[in-house]
């Protein structure tokens, strides 16, 4: 199968090299023509994926999309969520009939429209949208550790075939039909993996975390059930899975950000020195606005939003969690 990996990040790279390895023709298009050019010649990213070395046969690296899409039947989209429109905006006058499907990585919201990334997809394309995604840290499976993940998306038959395709010893996928679910469960984890960082930079243990897990995972549900979703969707690898890796992982980004929050540092400062994108904190901001839309409480997603974009105190905010009205335990 010919497949183009668009974005040479440190998830397109680590897919790239996956799909290369298991005898797909794999073209990955970086937008970097620099990038590109260090890649083909010592094939080792560096900059996104470093100690992790690309298969010379079945992979090339380009910085000509024209070329990177030429006769292929699958197009992976490694970018991140704020990028997704328009990309797909640069990909559609090149894409051909042949084309089997889409298929979105992203983890996120659109933050002026409020939409999934399968639905910008659809808004500007008309090939089948598919979502990749799960607990997959690109450095674990750019060194073939076993990691699962779930593909997702209204057509069942083509979704297989994508499952079949991207399946090896070592990388596990299974199909859902709750695209919804599997974009909503990867979206919410990123805040909730923020609030597991600074609760980590305040110097708390693991019951915090372990309190912020759960009541994230029930945040999770109680929105993306007001949204449409599927309530066991988010007890699978798309939902419970990424939320619990995201929060505890040294490889997750939003952790990170979070735990500098909880040092002390400034967003604006952290952001300022960051190479690879934390999709938490746009995410953060176009959650609370669809939540707050909808009606649903996220009172973990609101004290996330404080720290992030009102300036508010890590510590009174976690005081303001812990003393919120007694409840009973819902989820």
């Amino acid at each position: 199968m010919k497949i183009s990996v668009i974005g040479a990040g440190g998830w397109g790279t680590a897919l790239s090299r996956l799909l290369a390895r298991k005898g797909h023709s794999v073209s990955l298009w970086a937008r970097n023509s620099r990038l590109t050019q260090d890649l083909e010649k010592r094939r080792v990213n560096e900059r996104y994926l470093p100690g992790v070395t690309l298969p010379i046969e079945n992979l090339r690296v380009t910085s000509d999309l024209v070329e990177a899409l030429k006769d292929t039947e699958v197009v992976l989209l490694a970018v991140p969520s704020f990028a997704v429109r328009e990309t797909a905006r640069t990909l559609k006058p090149l894409l051909r009939d042949h084309v089997l499907a889409v298929v979105n990585t992203a983890k996120g919201l659109e933050r002026q429209t409020l939409c999934t990334m399968s639905k910008v997809l659809k808004e500007e394309l008309e090939e089948k949208i598919f979502t990749l995604s799960g607990p997959s840290h690109a450095e674990e499976v750019g060194r073939d550790a076993p990691t699962s993940v779930v593909i997702a998306g209204e057509d069942a038959q083509t979704g297989i075939t994508l499952q079949k395709a991207f399946m090896t010893e070592r990388f596990r996928l299974y199909f859902s039909d709750d695209i919804l679910g599997v974009e909503y469960g990867g979206t919410v984890k990123n805040i909730i993996a923020l609030a597991a960082g600074i609760s980590d930079g305040l110097g708390y243990g693991d019951n915090t975390k372990a309190a912020l897990i759960a009541r994230g995972l029930a945040e999770i549900v109680r929105l993306g059930v007001k949204l449409g979703a599927q309530r066991e969707t988010f007890f699978g690898l798309s939902g419970l899975g990424d939320l619990v890796v995201t929060c505890t992982s040294p490889h997750s980004r939003n952790r990170a950000v979070g735990y500098r929050i909880g040092r002390g540092e400034k967003l604006s400062q952290i952001l300022k020195n960051m190479a690879m994108v934390a999709e938490g904190v746009y995410a953060t901001e176009a959650v609370r606005a669809l939540a707050r839309a909808k009606g649903a409480e996220l009172p973990i997603t609101e004290a996330v939003y404080a720290m992030l974009y009102e300036d508010a105190d890590p510590i009174e905010q976690l005081n303001s969690l812990m003393t919120r009205e007694p409840k009973r335990e819902v989820l």
